[in-house]
């Protein structure tokens, strides 16, 4: 058997027993997957899948959940560990975001980390998912 056969054979092996697994964090696009994220420490999956439901339908982008305001977002995850602080952090990154990045989400490491709530794992997170950066 060529070489290049049975690398094919190993990387179907591979793919077989490594499927490419979905993040379980419910979201639209790449902002809502930063908040999901953001909200998501010291939380459940499930708990943050069912607050940001409602809150996803309402602002769905950095404007939007800039424009819904700090209060607003609380009252959307106010069942969530830390609901206050995330409030404020997810308010402050939206509008960082709005206003730094014309509402789309840094594709950077050091820039993501710099938005309020967000630290290097969920900035691994978001590239990995988001840019499919490693």
């Amino acid at each position: 058997m060529k070489r290049e056969e049975r690398t094919k054979i190993i990387l179907k092996r591979l793919e077989d027993l490594y499927p490419e697994t979905p993040i379980p964090l419910d979201h639209k696009n790449n902002f809502t997957l930063l908040i999901a994220v953001v909200l998501s420490a010291q939380s459940t999956d499930k708990k943050v899948n069912e607050l940001t439901r409602d809150l996803f339908s309402k602002a769905s982008s950095a404007k939007e959940m800039f424009v819904l305001g700090e209060k607003k977002i609380y009252q959307y995850i106010k069942q969530l560990g830390l609901a206050k602080t995330k409030a404020r952090n997810v308010y402050n990154l939206s509008k960082i975001i709005y206003e730094n990045y014309n509402n789309e989400i840094p594709r950077s490491f050091a820039k993501l980390e710099s938005l309020p709530g967000v630290g290097h794992k969920t900035s691994s997170v978001v590239m990995s998912q988001a840019f499919g950066v490693a």
